[in-house]
């Protein structure tokens, strides 16, 4: 029997399930919470994740724990070995101090030997400087390779 891909989801996969505006991104996030409702993955998120859905206002941020309580999960813990990925992705350039809650959602992943992190973040997660600096730090520190996946990539690998 295959294992279950074990898979990252950062904030934005969870608020595409609301995405009205882009109506083809919300249905690949709807078609692929099914899967994540089924059991299909094992699925990781981080209390990075939790915070963000924290600061959202009402009543977007009830919805979006409406969907995560429809779905089995584990929590990563933002520990030393997180931050210590997440400050090398600021110190080799691939993103700034702004974006410390990206750097901290990849490094969760990194750390926990995810497969692949989810994202609709395509201006800090999904796009190729990420991908190349986050594939030259596992390589440095020894970490296993990680995928950086927007949801439809990963709909498509399981068809």
């Amino acid at each position: 029997m295959n294992r279950k891909l074990k898979v990252y989801l950062d904030t934005s996969v969870i608020s595409h399930l609301q995405q009205e505006d882009v109506p083809e991104k919300m249905a690949d996030t709807r078609q692929l919470w099914e899967m994540f409702k089924n059991r299909k993955f094992d699925v990781y998120l981080s209390t990075v994740t939790l915070r963000e859905i924290e600061r959202c206002s009402e009543p977007k941020k009830t919805k979006l724990i409406d969907y995560l309580n429809e779905i089995q999960f584990t929590t990563l813990d933002i520990t030393d070995d997180v931050v210590t990925i997440a400050e090398k992705i600021i110190d080799m350039g691939i993103l700034t101090k702004k974006s410390f809650d990206d750097c901290q959602h990849i490094g969760a992943a990194i750390v926990s030997e995810c497969d692949c992190i989810i994202s609709w973040n395509f201006k800090h997660i999904v796009n190729v400087k990420t991908i190349k600096g986050v594939r030259a730090i596992t390589t440095l520190e020894g970490y296993k390779m990680i995928e950086i996946w927007n949801p439809s990539v990963l709909l498509e690998s399981e068809e």
